[in-house]
Formats: structure tokens, sequence, C-alpha cells
């Protein structure tokens, strides 16, 4: 396997999912599964021993649930993308994950392409959503009252929202800077003062806080 190679991990309580996952994984070129985990416990004391750069991980678990998993593993291992494994029910977890610092979600029926889709997507650094679970994500944040703030606590200028209401449609940096004329750096560097000004960890936490808060309409 070539040094280049995309080293995955996997993290789920059920052998026959987990086996699933693994078979897929390793039919992709340029992806290399080193481990697996069967809970949050097993999955740290592994990354004392193997460093991979994804970690595909379920959300509800014993011993150690996903949530906890993800906010210790980034604490000490921040540059590790991280993917929840879910399934429908499982969105009271959905904002948790996120703010522990997950940059994206997959169904547990996804296929193939999907699976693949997302992985590339994080290792760029970029939030991953299916459709359908961001809508429920969009809806579930909308009306929860936790962590709302005042919106004029937040101060954010005419271009910061229109590249913000961008983000969070899903357009990358480049689709970002074609449609508003300005350069991928320039883009990247709104990204940057927003993370800051809104205090959130990565893009799919920004979207979320952004939604939550009513920052802008999507």
């Amino acid at each position: 396997m070539s040094e280049k190679s995309i080293k995955v991990f996997v993290v789920d309580d059920h052998a026959l999912f987990r086996e699933g996952v693994k078979f897929v994984l390793s039919q992709m070129e340029g992806v290399e599964v080193v481990g697996e985990a069967e809970n949050g416990v097993v999955f740290l004391e592994a990354l004392k021993k193997q460093r991979p750069d994804v970690v595909f991980i379920d959300v509800s678990m014993p011993e150690m649930d996903g949530v906890t998993a993800v906010e210790k593993a980034i604490a000490k291992y921040p540059d590790l993308k991280m993917i929840a494994l879910t399934s429908y029910g499982d969105e009271v977890y959905y904002y948790k994950m996120i703010k522990a610092g997950a940059l994206g979600f997959v169904l547990k029926k996804a296929g193939k392409d999907q699976l693949e889709q997302a992985l590339h997507t994080v290792v760029k650094g970029e939030s991953y959503f299916p459709g359908d679970l961001m809508r429920k994500l969009i809806f579930k944040v909308s009306n929860e009252g936790e962590e709302a703030i005042v919106n004029g606590e937040i101060a954010l200028s005419a271009r910061e929202k229109e590249v913000l209401l961008h983000i969070c449609q899903g357009y990358t940096n480049n689709e970002i800077s074609d449609k508003l004329f300005i350069s991928p750096k320039t883009v990247d560097n709104y990204r940057s003062a927003l993370l800051q000004k809104t205090g959130t960890r990565n893009s799919a936490h920004m979207v979320m806080f952004a939604i939550k808060n009513r920052l802008i309409e999507v």
C-alpha cells in the first residue's frame, strides 16, 4: 500500500456491520484500513499505537459513546478527521457530535459511493452531510433554544454574511470564489474570521451554530 494512502479506522459495536464497512473501504483505491474498535474506550487505547487519517465512528455505543470518544480523540489529536456513522433516530446526537469535532455524517444504510465521497471530502478538511440528514439537522437545531445567543453579540459584515450563507449551503471555497468573484484565498480568510467570531471549531460546527442562532436563513 502506498505511503500516500488514506489510513482509515472503523469504530462500531456491531461486529458484522464493522466488517462490512471495513470491506467496502478496503475496495477503494488509495485507502488502507488500519484498525477497528468496538467502542470508544478501545478506540482511544488503539490511537496510542496507530494514527489514522480518518475515523468512521458509531454515534451510540456501550462503554463510551461516539460523542465522548470524538471529543477526547480530537482534544489529543486535533488533526484527526472524524465521520459519524448514524441511523435515523440518532438526531439527538447530531449537534453534539459536530460540537465535539466530527466533520460529517454518513447513514449506516449508505453505499460505497457515499462512503467514498464522505471520506475524500473530510480529508480535504471540508464538512460532509447527505441532503436528508442536513434537512433533519437544520430542523432540529432551528427549533432548539439551547445555546442561543443574541444576534447583536456577533457583528458580521455584509460580505461575511454572504460567505457564511454559501458555506451553510454546502459550497466549497472555490465555488464561493466563483460566485462572489473573489479569490479562494480571500474566501479562506473570511472562513477563518467567521470561525473566530463564532467561536466554533470547524465549518460543520459553524454551520450548525449559525443556523441555531439565526445568523443566517438557509
